[in-house]
């Protein structure tokens, strides 16, 4: 998966400016503050939404014409932030849902929908209906439909709202199960989610890149940074990654001052 001079704009603002970004197998965090253009990004990926400009290929495709599009959607799994369901169906009519827009096989549909509820922990709630169940569970409703089938690419924007602490270490678990095959990219506001489940993070600010890097090199972004708030190191990391990107765009090396540009 790689994009290369991605740009989003929405009406006078631009969600995302000239990103480049290329992942491989694994689990990869996508941080930053409200506004970022992280759920921009995800929604490019998911093919939901076209970019301004820029290059994308996903999974040996372009997402250009209709037919790879179809091909995309075919391999891929998308939980956006906002999981719409309808709450007379039960779990399994939902899956099964999902399992007909991702025109899996009929024979195989019923056992894939069982696997997807069983990694999510939803097994014995399969007939309950979405509109009993707790806010976290229709969250965990919304995982299973991403992962449903396997696919190759994992596309996830804030899979953990909602989920109580004792499900979040599931999900970490899961995460690490499913990247060793698959592309996952994890939006998330809770850094300390981004530690134990991912190789790779990319942290935007303003529609930039602001870091790349393992885990382990955002926490070394606080050490020299003493007085970075956070209650971890690696929160202090992500601070002082912020920082240090705020201070590098208010000049470049001419001295002209950067602003973050506006869609005419």
């Amino acid at each position: 998966m790689a994009v290369r001079g991605l740009t989003v704009r929405h009406r006078r603002t631009t969600a995302l400016d000239g990103v480049d970004l290329a992942l491989g197998t694994g689990v990869h965090g996508l941080l930053g503050p409200n506004g970022a253009g992280k759920t921009s990004l995800l929604r490019v990926l998911a093919t939901v939404a076209r970019p301004a400009a820029g290059e994308v290929r996903l999974l040996g495709l372009t997402p250009g014409t209709h037919r790879e599009r179809t091909e995309i959607r075919r391999r891929l799994g998308y939980l956006p932030q906002e999981f719409g369901h309808y709450p007379s169906f039960t779990v399994r009519d939902t899956l099964g849902y999902f399992a007909w827009l991702k025109e899996l096989p009929g024979a195989k549909a019923p056992a894939a929908v069982e696997r997807a509820a069983e990694l999510v922990g939803l097994g014995p709630s399969l007939d309950r209906k979405l509109g009993t169940l707790s806010g976290g569970a229709v969250r965990r409703v919304g995982i299973a439909q991403a992962v449903l089938g396997g696919p190759e690419l994992l596309l996830l924007d804030e899979p953990t709202a909602g989920l109580d602490p004792e499900r979040r270490v599931e999900f970490r678990a899961l995460l690490r199960e499913l990247g060793r095959d698959t592309t996952v990219l994890v939006s998330t506001h809770l850094v300390e989610d981004i530690g134990p489940a991912c190789a790779e993070v990319t942290l935007l600010e303003s529609g930039r890149v602001a870091f790349r890097g393992t885990p382990e090199e955002l926490v070394a972004c606080a050490d020299t940074d003493t007085d970075a708030p956070g209650d971890n190191p690696l929160e202090r990391g992500y601070t002082s990654a912020l920082r240090r990107h705020r201070r590098e765009c208010r000049t470049d090396n001419h001295g002209t001052r950067h602003t973050r540009k506006a869609a005419l």
